[in-house]
């Protein structure tokens, strides 16, 4: 009979030991449990555990600490790492000191056992122990469950050099993951090279990627060295990748399936040394409906997706969010502010349309324009009433018009490019995405009756069956 497997648990917490030591229990598991980060040494010197789960603060000595020292002399022992402080310098640290796995308090039972499950089955290898600690930057901010999520997977993939894909709206701080798998990965000693698709003219963008040869086109005077060069041994940030003419998705496809590229006018193979991540606010699914962007790509590209969600959708992360971005306009010389409960009531019930870097704007316009070092609800109120919409004749709220929102849309898309006019078909790109709500609203009204649908749209009925075609929309025919 296989004799059972042994947990070593240490947390100052006697709930929290309980817990555990009743629900391993129960799964088969073996389990000494400890208060003290000496004790747990103890064992791990004398041989003892098939496994380690430990907390970070406890009364004799940080639980992080303790990781190197265990991987040292006895490689194979898998730590979990357990953590009520939450941060992503936390989740950095675990995994860089060869943890197995970071879990956030408070933790879900059956995930716990998951992992515990995966620890044991997981090959013995030795890990890799990244001693170059990063210290306390905090390039993300946010204890939700949706966040520690992502801290847990961009800890992950910082011992990878996987291609990632990063999908959110505007403003929810996708450069800023780009940049933590960098900085705190297996290439961080390289350059971080970025690139927004959106805007760079289309016909510059692949000379722009894979640089050019003298005379390779009217004005190439000399040598252009693209960013897959300018990136080699580091990271290659490909912003508002939805907003690649199809050229160049045909051309970056090539070089990620064959680890190889050739300049504009070039025929000397170039070897890709870098890493991609990707980013973009757009929906790649329904761009590859409408033909706009290469499915193939878009697998090659998505090896790992993380979707940073919109600040709307963690909004218990809006009080450390707004002392972060108060903390930085005072490291940038504006005078020290606090927010009053009721000044952070008003931060968490704003939509947040423009998210966290509308958050950050805010608190430098607060902690710059207002006196008071305690900055009230009445002061956060003035500020976001442009955001409010207007009162109509009975005093009710009146939903904007669709030409407002419709500028307030492409005010925060062209908010979001710092380099410019983002592209130069924006026009057609607009009305393609006005186009096929009006069109699926229209078949619903009518109840799938594409000759009403074509008198209400004031289309010809041919016109709308083409456009239905070609935007794959949905018929469903009902009474009429």
């Amino acid at each position: 009979m296989t004799e059972p497997r042994t947990i070593l648990i240490a947390d100052d917490d006697r709930a929290i030991r309980t817990v555990l030591s009743q629900a391993l229990a129960r799964s088969g598991y073996q389990v000494r449990a400890t208060s003290s980060a000496a004790t747990l040494w103890r064992w791990v010197e004398d041989g003892e555990g098939d496994l380690v789960i430990t907390d970070v603060v406890m009364p004799d000595e940080n639980g992080l600490d303790l990781v190197p020292r265990i991987k040292r002399i006895r490689p194979e022992l898998r730590v979990v790492v357990m953590s009520a402080q939450s941060t992503f310098a936390t989740a950095m640290k675990a995994t860089q000191r060869g943890a197995f796995e970071y879990l956030p308090k408070p933790f879900d039972l059956k995930e716990l056992l998951s992992v515990v499950e995966r620890a044991l089955a997981a090959p013995a290898e030795p890990a890799v122990i990244d001693e170059n600690d990063q210290g306390e930057k905090l390039p993300l901010v946010g204890r939700s469950a949706a966040m520690q999520e992502i801290y847990r997977t961009v800890a992950r993939l910082t011992t990878t050099d996987l291609t990632v894909m990063i999908t959110g709206e505007s403003g929810t701080g996708k450069e800023l993951v780009a940049r933590a798998l960098h900085d705190y990965g297996k290439r961080r000693s390289g350059p971080f090279v970025a690139i927004n698709m959106a805007a760079i003219p289309r016909e510059l963008i692949e000379a722009d990627l894979f640089g050019h040869e003298r005379g390779a086109f009217t004005g190439a005077l000399n040598r252009g060295i693209g960013r897959f060069e300018q990136a080699a041994g580091g990271t290659l940030f490909l912003d508002e990748i939805g907003d690649m003419p199809p050229e160049a998705q045909t051309r970056l496809l090539r070089v990620l399936q064959e680890g190889e590229f050739t300049t504009v006018g070039g025929r000397q193979p170039i070897k890709a040394n870098v890493r991609i991540v990707a980013a973009t606010h757009r929906d790649l699914r329904q761009l590859i409906r409408q033909g706009m962007f290469r499915e193939d790509l878009f697998y090659r590209l998505n090896v790992v997706p993380i979707r940073l969600p919109p600040l709307r959708e963690r909004i218990e992360d809006i009080p450390l969010l707004a002392r972060h971005f108060l903390d930085r306009a005072r490291a940038s010389g504006l005078p020290s502010k606090q927010l009053s409960p009721e000044a952070l009531d008003g931060l968490k019930a704003h939509a947040w349309p423009g998210n966290a870097r509308e958050l950050e704007n805010l608190m430098r316009r607060l902690a710059a324009l207002y006196t008071q070092e305690v900055i009230g609800g009445d002061a956060v109120a003035a500020e976001l009433a442009e955001a409010v919409q207007p009162a109509g004749p009975d005093g009710q709220s009146q939903p904007a018009t669709l030409e407002q929102a419709v500028e307030r849309h492409l005010q925060t898309f062209m908010a979001a490019h710092k380099d410019g006019m983002p592209v130069r078909d924006l026009y057609e790109r607009v009305l393609s995405e006005v186009e096929r709500p009006l069109l699926r609203l229209a078949l619903g009204a009518t109840r799938g009756n594409q000759i009403k649908a074509a008198a209400m749209l004031g289309l010809n009925r041919n016109t709308l069956r083409k456009k239905i075609r070609e935007l794959e929309l949905p018929v469903v025919r009902g009474l009429t």
